[in-house]
């Protein structure tokens, strides 16, 4: 019965941002374009690539779902294996940071982050399911799923190349259009910047560690059987 509600919860939530993704992408006006994703397009906003990532994620998550039906193979996989990296070292620290990040600066000062105008182009309902729903989702995959961590060494070095790879595009942008992705930005020196990055990634990098001990806390030993498979 569980693993059947795991199945059908990820076939939901997959089919929920294959929606989102869709609907921003129909959405896409001429003047919006001109304004919010000039040079660099949707894919600079950490918001959106958290969408694209969590919708890969749960495809993976799908497909390994109705592999292991079909096939009948429960030990871990290439597929599985892929599906827990791809989740503990991406999926729940960026959809988590992309939460806490975008709340705390919104509720501090939105104009650093989300200025008004931006509610007449994406309606409150959008802005909550991008920045608000993520959270519980990814929970949830807590809760019902359990995922076997790589070694802090990998995480962490796995989660510094994607922070690297996202702060280079974001000055790459800044140097091509002379244009901050973020006003928050435009707001600190050089000094500032490198504050900012480093914090940023010590911050996500304590998300990863919180949701390794999130999983350690509900599935317990029961990831040492995986372990010694291997």
């Amino acid at each position: 019965m569980t693993k059947t509600f795991t199945c059908i919860y990820h076939f939901l939530v997959l089919s929920w941002y294959i929606f989102l993704n869709y609907y921003v992408a129909q959405n896409e006006t001429d003047k919006v374009k001109s304004k919010i994703f000039a040079y660099g397009g949707k894919w600079k906003y950490m918001t959106l690539l958290n969408m694209l990532l969590q919708t890969i994620f749960y495809g993976v998550a799908c497909l390994d779902d109705v592999l292991k039906r079909i096939r009948g193979r429960k030990d871990m996989t290439f597929l599985t294996a892929f599906r827990d990296l791809l989740f503990t070292t991406l999926a729940f620290p960026i959809s988590t940071f992309v939460f806490l990040a975008f709340w705390i600066l919104f509720l501090y000062n939105r104009n650093l982050v989300y200025p008004k105008a931006l509610d007449t182009v994406f309606p409150m309902w959008l802005n909550h399911a991008m920045h608000t729903l993520i959270l519980p989702i990814t929970l949830t995959e807590v809760i019902l799923r359990q995922h076997s961590y790589p070694s802090k060494k990998t995480g962490l070095t796995l989660l510094a190349a994607g922070s690297f790879a996202y702060i280079s595009r974001i000055l790459w942008i800044y140097f091509e259009t002379g244009t901050w992705v973020y006003p928050l930005l435009a707001k600190l020196s050089p000094v500032g910047l490198a504050a900012v990055f480093s914090l940023s990634y010590i911050f996500i990098a304590s998300i990863y560690l919180l949701g390794e001990k999130l999983n350690h806390w509900k599935w317990g030993d029961m990831m040492q059987p995986r372990k010694k498979r291997k």
